[in-house]
């Protein structure tokens, strides 16, 4: 799959993550800005990962700024991301969830 625009899901909203994801040729590179990355960070970009992943994605550039979302927020608003930036919302992949 091919990412063709920028895509933004999410708020700055306490209990939310902000993701911003735009074409990459390197991988899957996250930009991580959030209060508990020493304690969470790993995790959060694992979450990140693995949802870019399922969804077919494996080059991109990620910016996420998290007010403390729970996993199933992040799953959420990275695949909604994505599916903006590939321009494929017409076609819900919940199954990425």
């Amino acid at each position: 799959m091919e990412i063709k625009t920028t895509g933004v899901a999410g708020t700055l909203e306490s209990s939310d993550i902000q993701v911003m994801l735009s074409k990459g040729d390197n991988g899957i590179e996250i930009n991580l800005d959030s209060e508990v990355k020493k304690l969470y960070g790993d995790q959060i970009e694992a979450v990140i990962k693995t949802t870019l992943t399922s969804f077919g994605l494996t080059d991109a550039k990620v910016k996420a700024v998290d007010k403390g979302a729970l996993d199933c927020v992040i799953k959420a608003r990275t695949l909604a991301a994505a599916q903006r930036a590939t321009k494929t919302t017409d076609k819900p992949a919940l199954e990425v969830l």
